[in-house]
């Protein structure tokens, strides 16, 4: 919808609408990547859930995956939302709902960082297609090592003491 705005010269100008298309892809893994996914179905239903979160803050999730220790998450980012805002309320919620599923899921946390990386719209496939090969990619690299690699790939400095809880 365009609003009127008055010009400097006395004319009304139609202000054109705010749009965006930006595409996010999330990697955060469990407290000192403790193995709560390693069971298929309940994972899957963590991804869903996790699909649904980002569906709530109309941030449209275009695949959820990952490994026994971590997630994946490629989604839109709504214009209305901030990165840390939408993480927060993807880890908040989802821990909360974790440890609601199971006795042994308790003591479930997620942890404390994350990391973040714009995708192109030319890059989608390819991220939808490693996020669902997780499994396959994890039998040659554990998840420091993957972690460490999007970091570079994307040129993000970072000090590896400070990466890891």
């Amino acid at each position: 919808m365009s609003q009127k705005i008055i010009a400097a010269n006395g004319g009304a100008q139609c202000m054109p609408q705010s749009l965006a298309q930006i595409y996010l892809h999330i990697v955060f893994s469990t407290k000192s990547r403790q193995p709560f996914l390693q069971d298929a179905s309940f994972s899957e239903e963590c991804y869903a859930y996790l699909a649904g979160i980002c569906m709530k803050q109309d941030c449209f999730a275009k695949r959820v995956g990952g490994y026994i220790d971590h997630v994946h998450i490629l989604c839109s980012l709504s214009r209305q939302k901030t990165v840390a805002d939408l993480i927060r309320e993807l880890k908040t919620s989802s821990s909360v709902w974790i440890k609601t599923q199971r006795p042994e899921l308790k003591n479930f946390h997620w942890q404390d960082g994350y990391g973040v990386f714009s995708v192109s719209q030319s890059q989608l496939e390819k991220v939808k297609e490693y996020i669902s090969n997780q499994n396959e990619h994890h039998r040659k690299m554990m998840f420091q090592d993957e972690f460490r690699k999007l970091l570079k790939k994307h040129g993000v400095n970072f000090d590896e003491q400070y990466i890891w809880d």
